[in-house]
């Protein structure tokens, strides 16, 4: 099969034509459009190359031909390079046009086309299927992503957690909010964002957090805002504090999350409760969804933690929790202590102050 077209088909010069003219079609579009009109162009353009790879003996050489004469025509557009082609080509591919299962929708399209070119790359080289893809595609769009925050996102794994912890929510809420509280929800919290030693206690957890609230947010979801941490409350002659409170502007309710290093036990869920009622009789107000509580453990038994939940009376939710960062059991012992380091170090200057002139 030949590397290149020695001598191109009266149908390729005419499609090479096509596209030049639709490609300066595309360079007038209001600045505004311009990404999206950009990108139904890669879209028709990846479909066209398909097409045409599978019903013409073009050769192997054929995206480097068409490659080099846009190239030649629209000097300095980047989007032209073969490497771009092969991208557009396998994001089309991606989709289902041009193989044997079915292509997503017109309207799925027009909502890949919202988003930048890099998030689209993003997307084929590292989701696994259309539909998880797609996913991402929506939260980028409703929470304005940028590149490097939809990679975390995918990297974490949040298409699999979301919506995954066990809650009672079906029970205490009605339907419509139920469903959604639900989806705000997920199992496990990755905090990949702190360095605790698997011995961290639960006030250690929770001045990391917050330190560090606004990657804490970013983990708990689109429309959590923080309101304090150790939030006192007076029931009768005794005080109590929240480890964590928060306000989600979606649900139009609070959320106190309670933070546990070790595994769920069934008493968490009693004390929950109990602050549950005493901040829906105390801070909410008219308007106000009931209170939400979460609990975050360290892990949990699935089925000790349905039983604990079924007859709780206020809505809540019980998730893990991991630390990517922390260092491995193995290797904590055979790396040298800071006062090692800092012995060592003292010696080494003190050998080269000995040593001067």
């Amino acid at each position: 099969m030949s590397s290149e077209l020695q001598t191109p088909h009266p149908d390729y010069r005419e499609w090479l034509a096509e596209l030049k003219s639709r490609y300066r079609q595309v360079q007038l579009k209001a600045a505004v459009t311009v990404n999206t009109a950009l990108l139904a162009f890669y879209w028709e353009l990846g479909a066209d190359i398909l097409t045409r790879q599978s019903n013409t003996a073009w050769g192997q050489g054929f995206l480097a031909q068409i490659s080099a004469d846009l190239m030649k025509e629209f000097p300095g557009v980047a989007g032209f390079s073969e490497r771009n082609l092969k991208y557009i080509r396998q994001w089309v591919q991606f989709w289902g046009v041009g193989t044997e299962t079915a292509p997503i929708g017109q309207q799925a399209v027009a909502q890949l086309q919202s988003v930048p070119w890099g998030h689209n790359l993003t997307l084929i080289s590292k989701c696994q299927t259309r539909a998880e893809a797609l996913y991402y595609v929506q939260q980028t769009q409703v929470l304005g992503w940028s590149r490097s925050v939809l990679t975390h996102q995918i990297e974490s794994g949040l298409w699999q957690r979301e919506g995954r912890a066990i809650t009672n929510f079906a029970q205490t809420l009605p339907a419509p909010h139920s469903d959604l509280a639900r989806q705000v929800l997920k199992d496990p919290y990755v905090f990949d964002f702190l360095s605790l030693t698997p011995e961290h206690t639960e006030r250690e957890l929770e001045s990391a957090l917050i330190e560090h609230v606004t990657q804490f947010l970013l983990e708990l979801g689109a429309g959590f805002a923080y309101l304090g941490r150790q939030v006192p409350l007076q029931v009768g002659e005794r005080d109590f504090f929240l480890d964590l409170l928060f306000y989600h502007a979606r649900l139009h309710c609070y959320v106190v999350v309670e933070l546990k290093t070790v595994d769920f036990e069934p008493e968490f869920a009693g004390k929950l409760n109990f602050y549950l009622k005493a901040v829906d009789v105390q801070m909410r107000q008219e308007g106000d969804a009931p209170t939400i509580g979460l609990l975050l453990c360290k892990s949990k038994d699935r089925l000790v933690a349905e039983y604990a939940l079924s007859d709780i009376q206020k809505p809540m939710g019980l998730s893990t929790y991991t630390l990517s960062h922390t260092l491995p059991e193995a290797l904590r012992g055979k790396l040298p202590s800071i006062e090692q380091l800092e012995r060592e170090l003292g010696a080494v200057d003190g050998a080269e102050d000995g040593g001067g002139v």
